[in-house]
């Protein structure tokens, strides 16, 4: 089984939070399991941005505003855009980051039928989905909680069909190489045509290979700005143009330039433009 960090002592206003890290057996399709409790004293806005995965929140209290909807428990499939989410109110619950072929065991259905899309649990998952939330708000303890979530994601995931191992294959070059093999190498690698190699991604991943590239290459670069790498780095690093290509593409899945997401330099420190 995973490893639980403590209980929080208490619950101030703000975020707070345990992690989980699941079991060898579900780690393929689940990557981190979270409790948390959010409670703040105005309301909070956020832009989610895309990421080479999905995310299942199972929530108990108040609804947030996902993307324009209310929802309170919810998930969806991968995206290459950002959402825009609300909370107004204290909310509680637990949420996992799946891979791609979790996400696909765990709703039993082709992963373009909920690609860039945010769905309420009871539409995706009915029975299943309501269960676990009753199951997991009955719980008081966030040690629980975690174990009781990475117990019913695992007796939903692992019975389930497998993924086609060479789709599983293809996905694993472009995270190895942050997204820069081409499409061409990987169809002929496995001896596919580009259409049947586009065709099992739709239903595997949700994204086409293209579009599943440029989100794993922007996961990277949101990962070196944000430990405080130069621009100009992180665009060669990353594969990008250059850096008019990087800010376009962080427009479109982080809603913002890489400038505001970089840490602000030091005072003194030479600082980069991304204008």
């Amino acid at each position: 089984m995973g490893a639980t960090a403590a209980d929080p002592a208490s619950s101030a206003l703000g975020l707070t939070m345990v992690q989980r890290t699941p079991g060898a057996a579900l780690r393929p399709y689940v990557t981190r399991l979270c409790a948390y409790r959010e409670h703040y004293a105005s309301p909070v806005v956020r832009t989610e941005v895309a990421m080479p995965g999905a995310v299942l929140i199972l929530a108990f209290g108040t609804p947030m505003e996902v993307g324009g909807a209310r929802l309170t428990s919810f998930t969806g499939g991968l995206g290459d855009r950002y959402t825009v989410t609300r909370m107004a109110a204290p909310t509680e619950g637990v949420e996992a980051r799946l891979t791609p072929f979790g996400a696909r065991r765990l709703f039993g259905v082709p992963m373009s039928e909920v690609a860039n899309l945010v769905v309420p649990v009871d539409d995706l998952l009915p029975g299943w989905g309501p269960a676990t939330v009753a199951r997991l708000g009955e719980l008081t303890s966030w040690r629980d909680r975690l174990a009781a979530a990475e117990s019913l994601l695992a007796a939903r995931i692992l019975p389930a069909p497998p993924p086609d191992p060479r789709v599983v294959w293809a996905w694993k070059r472009l995270l190895e190489s942050s997204g820069s093999v081409s499409v061409a190498w990987l169809a002929d690698s496995l001896g596919w045509s580009h259409r049947h190699l586009v065709a099992r991604f739709h239903d595997h991943v949700g994204l086409t290979p293209k579009a599943s590239a440029r989100v794993i290459r922007f996961d990277r670069a949101m990962s070196l700005l944000r430990s405080g790498a130069d621009l100009a780095q992180v665009a060669a690093a990353c594969g990008f143009y250059d850096q008019p290509h990087m800010n376009r593409e962080f427009r479109a899945m982080a809603g913002a330039t890489p400038g505001q997401i970089r840490p602000r330099p030091q005072a003194g420190a030479g600082a980069d433009s991304d204008t």
